[in-house]
């Protein structure tokens, strides 16, 4: 797919980050996107992908398909598409390979908007990113739909795509992330749910076991209803950060 006739995942984070000058030089053929050849990440990450997806499939036991992966197209915006790097269950997977000194949080932070504008265009309800940390570390992360956030990002990519098409150079925009009403969301107690105690129990005897320890902490991440922050009980809480990433940790 010519990334010139459209915006891609890739573009997405920077037309959020306000980047857009020299994105709409990129796309407008008057200057020659970076080349990607020399980065090392970049090139470890296209290698390891295969590796990666296979990663996943072990240890979550989700299977990842790679049919109709390419030139995906929205149905109501046909200047946003995708190439996503495969499928599970009812949603999409990214597989990336970063720092070994990569933080979780500034990961899904990274690439929430790549996500984000993926399930737009697939009307997918949930995405995940595939993670290898440098050469020692492997972690998933589960991101849901976000339609304010989609709404925003799509309102963007059309305001940015109008200056492609008329050919007027845009200036750069301030970025201003949209995150979701965390404000607004409950703490709760799980002591009383017995399901979170089993899961809570392995978590905590099972941490030097990979596969158990998977597992239970993708249970635990499941038993949390969207408009949760903070889930705790049974010495084991779940937070989730401002761009939706829940994350596992023993209680104090």
């Amino acid at each position: 797919m010519d990334r010139s006739k459209s915006i891609g995942g890739s573009d997405a984070g920077r037309i959020m980050a306000g980047d857009w000058f020299t994105l709409w030089q990129e796309k407008t053929g008057r200057v020659e996107p970076d080349s990607l050849a020399d980065v090392l990440q970049v090139q470890i990450g296209i290698v390891t992908e295969e590796l990666n997806r296979r990663w996943f499939e072990r240890k979550t036991g989700l299977k990842v398909g790679r049919k109709n992966c390419c030139r995906l197209v929205h149905l109501d915006h046909p200047f946003m598409t995708g190439h996503i790097d495969g499928w599970v269950l009812d949603g999409i997977i990214e597989c990336k390979h970063v720092s070994a000194f990569a933080k979780d949080d500034e990961i899904v932070e990274r690439y929430y908007p790549q996500v984000q504008h993926y399930l737009a265009v697939t009307r997918s309800p949930r995405g995940f990113l595939s993670v290898i940390f440098g050469n020692h570390r492997w972690e998933y992360f589960q991101v849901q739909e976000d339609p304010a956030y989609q709404a925003e990002l799509i309102e963007r990519e059309q305001a940015f795509w109008w200056h492609v098409e008329e050919d007027i150079p845009p200036e750069d925009k301030n970025a201003e992330p949209v995150s979701i009403a965390f404000d607004t969301m409950r703490t709760v107690d799980m002591v009383g749910n017995n399901r979170w105690a089993d899961l809570a129990t392995d978590w905590l005897e099972t941490r030097s076991a990979a596969d158990r320890f998977t597992k239970a902490t993708k249970g635990l991440k499941e038993l949390i209803e969207p408009d949760v922050k903070l889930a705790a009980g049974h010495g084991v809480k779940v937070t989730r950060a401002r761009n939706g990433a829940l994350t596992v940790r023993e209680a104090a």
